[in-house]
């Protein structure tokens, strides 16, 4: 399914990579993709920060995406995150993402090197006329030391194939300049943030927390979109504690965490990510158990950390 600015909406579950002895366990992700499917995820992204790109191999990454899409086989839009700080790098990536079939390609701002506003614009524009496919910007300051201007989300939506922005700098004023002078669609990137900006235009999220409520993100989402509000204002408050607990340490440390807890994956990261600190590790427990994710005797996979 080809993804444009009128249908980039829903749940789209930032997809967490499970790990086995130091590889990607190809047969436990199986199980996470029916499971989101299956509780009504509307759409995979694969390979982003969730899903510890930044540690995949460039063979890991592209067998990552080309697994997902074919497994999927068409059930759900598969946007695969395929950004890098080197733009000719972003061009393989992005080659590849096309012919294995995405739907698009969630691209983050050059970490590192930080350019400037024309420097991210050049970026893009190279990236957009280089590779013919549908592109969600990705604007994550935290995490690049760098943020997209409004003024450069308006004059890269320009170019018919960008068409959205994942939002995740957590400042609502940006969101609200970027819908005020395009007309990108934009998608949270941060779960606590979701309603806030639903309720100024946005059209969805790429959720951490939808690894481990998928069916109740998707709620949310559906329910304010269909102009259910108080629904989804209910929804936002249930859902709030995971999204704060989620993030206690760097991302997807808690989440992989938590998705071990419930028996859905080997608790395993790759260096320099590594298991919680206990303190935190009980914090998150009991979030999971008052939100009615963990119950007693709850079959675990062996929790094996291993670099």
């Amino acid at each position: 399914m080809k993804l444009t600015r009128k249908n980039l909406k829903g749940s789209m579950v930032a997809l967490v990579t499970p790990h086995k002895k130091g590889e990607i366990d190809f047969d436990t992700l199986k199980k996470l993709i029916d499971w989101q499917i299956e509780e009504g995820t509307d759409v995979l992204v694969p390979c982003g920060t969730t899903g510890e790109a930044a540690t995949m191999t460039h063979d890991e990454h592209k067998r990552m995406m080309s697994f997902v899409i074919e497994y999927v086989n068409g059930r759900v839009p598969v946007i695969c995150g395929a950004g890098s700080n080197c733009t000719q790098e972003a061009v393989g990536l992005i080659s590849h993402a096309k012919k294995a079939g995405a739907s698009a390609v969630l691209l983050v701002t050059p970490y590192y090197n930080k350019p400037t506003q024309e420097g991210l614009y050049r970026h893009y524009e190279c990236l957009a006329k280089t590779v013919d496919i549908p592109i969600v910007l990705y604007n994550v300051p935290g995490r690049t030391g760098v943020s997209i201007s409004p003024e450069t989300v308006a004059r890269l939506s320009k170019i018919s194939s960008v068409i959205g922005i994942k939002e995740a700098s957590g400042n609502i004023d940006q969101s609200s300049a970027i819908l005020s002078l395009c007309d990108l669609a934009v998608v949270s990137g941060d779960d606590s943030l979701t309603l806030p900006l639903l309720s100024i235009g946005a059209k969805g999220v790429i959720s951490v927390v939808a690894n481990v409520a998928p069916r109740k993100v998707h709620e949310m989402v559906t329910a304010f979109l269909a102009g259910k509000t108080d629904e989804a204002r209910k929804l936002h408050y249930e859902l709030l504690p995971l999204a704060k607990n989620l993030f206690i340490e760097t991302n997807p440390i808690p989440v992989k965490t938590s998705l071990a807890m419930m028996g859905l994956v080997r608790e395993e990261f790759r260096l320099p990510l590594c298991e919680m600190g206990e303190g935190n590790r009980k914090k998150l427990e009991e979030v999971l158990k008052s939100c009615g994710l963990l119950k007693a005797g709850q079959k675990k996979l062996s929790m094996t950390t291993k670099a």
